[in-house]
């Protein structure tokens, strides 16, 4: 679940956080900075694949979300909303309380968070075998697996195995900068389409020049993504590129689930048939549309409004 707070620069730093990064915390961590808090605390279902599953349930696809949550009103709450949002919940227990990530939004928009990760930590690579991907044409990890090496692993094995493309998205720079070398290994072994933003480009490759560290990404993934924020995205595919504009006046009212719904429209979009400049196009719209308003939920009203914009793509295709 997603805790949603408004606070300045010197709050995340006092609450131990790291501005714009993802730092694992214990519960008790998150309960003080709460406490602490000047405002209300919005309380919403979230996780950065969970959150791109939902984006794709509404724009109309099939989504299944894999994950373990306590059993108690948190994970029931977890549960109904994944339902009533046109994803399948493929959803383990715990008697451990569901995980918790406290996301403190700053005056510039950028979100800095506190992760208790609580039930989900216990998911074990025998859950997450291979039924869990039984028809599914992309898998979708976020990097923050990356710090339970076995499962990860054994997702993506299992997510081979079932035939599906491989997609990482690498979440934080922070994940990126911890992951080292076991990062790269499964790049080069697994994944299909690989995700990143300028921080995490960076400190993936190495590379600083946003062109050069996109032809790196693309050298080890079919298609690579680098997210330039207000600026739109590259896509690259081979010696192929394609710069998407950001929708919009690149205004934000607050970034959580900008790079998560990004995902959900590029996904949508490449397996219903459109371009990757077509698909990067409607990423961009439900990127722009998710930094809005506060939290990663989009109103139904502007989903309307984006599904009308995907009706007429395959109009124009035909």
């Amino acid at each position: 679940m997603d805790l949603l707070i408004h606070e300045d620069d010197p709050f995340v730093g006092n609450a131990g956080g790291v501005k714009g990064g993802m730092v694992y915390v214990d519960p008790v961590v998150i309960d003080s900075a709460v406490a602490r808090a000047s405002g209300d605390v919005r309380v919403v279902p979230g996780g950065s694949a969970c959150n791109t599953m939902v984006g794709i349930g509404q724009l109309g696809g099939t989504a299944r979300f894999v994950g373990k949550c306590g059993a108690g009103p948190m994970g029931r709450l977890f549960r109904d909303d994944l339902l009533r949002q046109h994803v399948e919940p493929m959803l383990f227990t715990s008697t451990t309380p569901t995980g918790r990530v406290l996301s403190i939004i700053t005056p510039d928009a950028q979100r800095s968070m506190l992760t208790d990760l609580g039930a989900s930590a216990e998911l074990q690579p025998s859950e997450a075998g291979g039924p869990c991907y039984d028809n599914a044409a992309i898998v979708h990890i976020e990097g923050y697996l990356l710090f339970n090496q076995d499962l990860i692993v054994a997702v993506m094995e299992a997510a081979r195995k079932a035939g599906a493309r491989i997609s990482l998205d690498l979440a934080s720079y922070t994940v990126v900068e911890a992951a080292g070398e076991l990062l790269h290994g499964l790049v080069h072994r697994y994944v299909d389409i690989l995700i990143a933003n300028e921080d995490e480009a960076l400190a993936y490759t190495g590379i600083d020049e946003e062109q050069e560290a996109l032809a790196r990404m693309a050298a080890q993934a079919d298609v690579a993504v680098l997210k330039v924020g207000a600026r739109g995205s590259v896509i690259g595919c081979g010696n192929y590129r394609c710069a998407i504009a950001p929708h919009g006046d690149g205004s934000a009212v607050d970034t959580t689930g900008a790079g998560d719904l990004w995902a959900s429209g590029f996904f949508f979009g490449l397996l219903n048939g459109f371009s990757l400049m077509d698909s990067g196009n409607l990423a961009s719209r439900c990127g722009h549309a998710v930094c809005q308003q506060v939290g990663a939920n989009i109103p139904e009203e502007n989903w309307t409004s984006i599904r009308y914009r995907v009706e007429e793509e395959w109009r124009k295709n035909g």
